[in-house]
């Protein structure tokens, strides 16, 4: 069937120009979530699904769409709004384009029923496609920073709480879990939108405690949940496959049944006897080694972690650690987790250059 035999209506100049501008601008959306997808993610696939659906709408494009463009004649080239001028993070920024993309292709599907029979369902089925994809490179996003952070900051409810993290965050920190167990819920929502915000400008991960509503209503990056709340499988149900979930362990078997119900990460712990956790004896280093010959995610040596028993617990197998008092109570956040983190960017360079040794 030709071009013109799918014809619903005769092409209008009007029509021809909508479907021309928001190809384009569908198109460009695509091209930049691609660019971070190939040169942030390097994920091959992900570029590569950018550029099959960038190609896909190449082919509508038709000379007779783009002939339709008056750009002189465009009042809506003047118009413009200050947030976008600013992008305030990658995240804000992937954000913004993919919504920028979704719209298009809205816009397509419903002008494209009258411009081509077949249009308007192929649009339908692309902005589908689209919704899939933000899914996918959030969630790779999220868990890619994950694997690269080495420090984990938990917070404890204190008077200057964001100004602690951002200090932290100024020194390189890029995971944040924010842990209060005696505010009142208004509070908390509030400091976990902040906090969300503010972790998101650093291009840092926000990780609520325990409340999956408090972690979906700010727009964190996950949850992390302890041995008593709700199960890490009706966690990632109501979260979907986007968000991080993180696990707190004390032993081998805890571990296990973690790693079983799919939880993205674990915690390794108490090493040491912490006011955090009063009611658990610590768990030792002999955890800390168990974990680091058994675990198959990423986890994070916590308890009682500080500058002055930090060697000890990477020597133990420790490549990543969790602070909470050695931050939120230092008089210097930014050099404490500047000092923690080129700590264990050593340990790991360490490891890595006896890895090479034993190969050659």
């Amino acid at each position: 069937m030709t071009e013109k035999q799918n014809r619903t209506l005769p092409a209008q100049p009007a029509l021809c120009r909508i479907l021309d501008a928001n190809l384009d601008r569908s198109r460009e959306g695509l091209r930049i979530i691609e660019e971070w997808c190939r040169f942030g993610l390097n994920s091959a696939d992900l570029a590569r699904q950018c550029k099959q659906l960038r190609q896909e709408l190449a082919a509508w494009h038709t000379a007779e769409l783009r002939s339709a463009r008056d750009t002189p004649a465009d009042e809506g080239t003047q118009l413009t709004h200050p947030q976008e001028e600013q992008r305030s993070s990658i995240q804000h920024l992937l954000e913004a384009n993919f919504c920028r993309v979704e719209e298009a292709l809205r816009v397509l599907e419903e002008y494209g029923k009258i411009y081509d029979r077949n249009m308007g369902k192929a649009f339908k089925q692309m902005r589908y496609r689209v919704y899939t994809l933000e899914s996918n490179l959030l969630a790779y996003r999220r868990y890619q920073q994950l694997l690269k952070s080495q420090l984990y900051l938990v917070t404890s409810p204190r008077d200057n709480l964001l100004q602690v993290v951002e200090a932290a965050l100024q020194g390189g920190l890029t995971l944040v879990q924010y842990r209060d167990k005696t505010s009142d819920d208004g509070v908390k929502l509030a400091n976990a939108r902040q906090m969300s915000e503010l972790c998101h400008r650093y291009d840092a991960l926000l990780i609520v405690n325990d409340r999956v509503d408090l972690a979906i209503a700010a727009d964190a990056d996950g949850v992390h949940l302890g041995q008593q709340d709700l199960p890490v499988a009706e966690a990632r149900r109501l979260l979907g496959p986007g968000r991080i979930i993180g696990c707190s362990t004390t032993n081998g078997e805890e571990m296990q049944r973690a790693v079983d119900a799919g939880a993205d990460y674990i915690g390794v712990g108490p090493v040491y006897e912490t006011p955090t956790k009063a009611n658990k004896a610590a768990a030792g280093l002999d955890y800390v080694r168990y974990a680091a010959d058994k675990s198959p995610v990423p986890w994070f040596a916590i308890g009682g972690i500080d500058i002055n028993n930090l060697d000890a617990v990477l020597n133990a197998g420790a490549q990543r650690v969790a602070a909470v008092r050695a931050i939120m109570e230092a008089e210097q956040p930014t050099l404490v987790t500047q000092f923690l983190i080129s700590q264990l960017t050593r340990i790991q360079n360490l490891k890595a250059q006896k890895l090479m040794q034993i190969k050659s």
